[in-house]
């Protein structure tokens, strides 16, 4: 796995299939299981597609009293395991960084990286939900999360570059005799991703990342925060990429996709999940300067249906909707591309039974129009 994953235009990922519901706040039967077996077939039918990576949500209890995320995979065993049963897909690992050490971090994510022969990345979240972190006997501080998060970051890459074991010592941090052995395969270290659309958020991923993903409120705003995060990281001679999440209802016909995605998104909306979220997140967020006034925050809270122009609760906030025909799905993949996104998370209701249409439908109209190439033999050398 190369820091960008190919040669795609606009790429993809597999995004919270190890979780209860995927990423999506509905209470509708044919809500995603979660059963590792499915998990597995989702996977490997991603890896046969050519999707860049798989991406697992690191959830340790429901949102709220709602059943949505409470069932999930712990990511570094996950990822470890799909890792294992794939061929060439990139597998990240996601980890709340005052729950781990940096140095526990290295060696996982080192460890992947040689069970996959160097498909391992890490995704790194530095925390909002007060109920996950007292779980562990923590709390969120939502002052210091990224500056806690960039030492943190420091720490595991100085110890995936090797050398001489080191002591570090700091206002976080007191740790003695640092070191991992093996290395991890790709060098300095795999892939860096991290998620946010606050200056903070911003700043952190123009540090330490490689991939950030954001929140799509329009494709205006959209354009101005590429932009503004490419300009960040320049400033510091590195470089991001900035991907959205896409909640994604592709059927034959737009009606079909309507009808299905106003069933799961508004009549069976989770709003117990929903308003947790929106309230827990919200407080840590201010500390960030997102308050509910903020644009992009205002833009959130208004549950826009991009596709359809309703406002359905059931969507998870920030996720970008993309309902209809393959055609309407492509049409709008390209206006993200244009705006300068290297790609999207896939999310779908139920990925085992709508993934397969949209990897055969899709997938084709995007190679004709330039965005994706065809995928290499799965036996080819990664």
């Amino acid at each position: 796995m190369t820091q960008t994953f190919g040669l795609n235009a606009f790429k993809f990922g597999l995004f919270s299939a190890n979780c209860l519901g995927g990423l999506t706040f509905s209470a509708a039967p044919e809500r995603w299981p979660a059963e590792w077996d499915d998990v597995v077939r989702v996977s490997q039918m991603a890896d046969e597609a050519g999707i860049e990576f798989i991406l697992p949500v690191a959830k340790w209890r429901g949102i709220g009293d709602a059943d949505n995320f409470g069932r999930s995979f712990e990511t570094l065993t996950h990822s470890a395991a799909i890792g294992a049963l794939t061929k060439r897909i990139g597998v990240f690992a996601t980890v709340h960084v005052t729950l781990l050490t940096p140095a526990f971090a290295a060696k996982s994510i080192s460890t992947i990286d040689h069970v996959t022969h160097g498909r391992a990345g890490l995704n790194i979240v530095c925390g909002w939900n007060p109920a996950e972190f007292s779980l562990h006997g923590q709390a969120v501080d939502g002052e210091h999360r990224y500056d806690y998060g960039k030492e943190w970051f420091e720490i595991f890459a100085k110890l995936c570059e090797g050398g001489k074991a080191f002591d570090w010592k700091s206002e976080h941090f007191n740790l003695t005799g640092c070191v991992t052995n093996p290395l991890p395969v790709q060098r300095p270290r795999p892939p860096i991703m991290s998620a946010g659309f606050s200056q903070k958020g911003r700043e952190f991923a123009a540090q330490v990342a490689d991939i950030l993903f954001t929140v799509l409120p329009d494709l205006e705003q959209g354009r101005n925060f590429v932009s503004a995060v490419r300009a960040d990281a320049a400033a510091l001679n590195r470089s991001v990429d900035v991907y959205s999440t896409t909640q994604i209802v592709c059927r034959p016909t737009r009606k079909e996709a309507e009808d299905f995605y106003y069933y799961f998104a508004e009549e069976m909306a989770d709003e117990t999940a929903l308003s947790y979220f929106q309230r827990h997140r919200l407080k840590v967020q201010a500390k960030d300067g997102v308050t509910p006034d903020h644009p992009v925050a205002r833009k959130k809270n208004d549950r826009f249906a991009n596709a359809t122009g309703k406002a359905y609760a059931g969507l998870f906030p920030g996720t970008y909707p993309l309902v209809g025909t393959p055609d309407d799905i492509v049409i709008e993949l390209q206006k993200l591309h244009a705006i300068g996104l290297a790609g999207s998370a896939l999310v779908f209701l139920n990925y085992l039974e709508e993934m397969p249409y949209f990897l055969s439908e899709v997938l084709p109209r995007m190679e004709r129009v330039g965005l994706r190439r065809p995928p290499p033999s799965v036996d080819s050398e990664a």
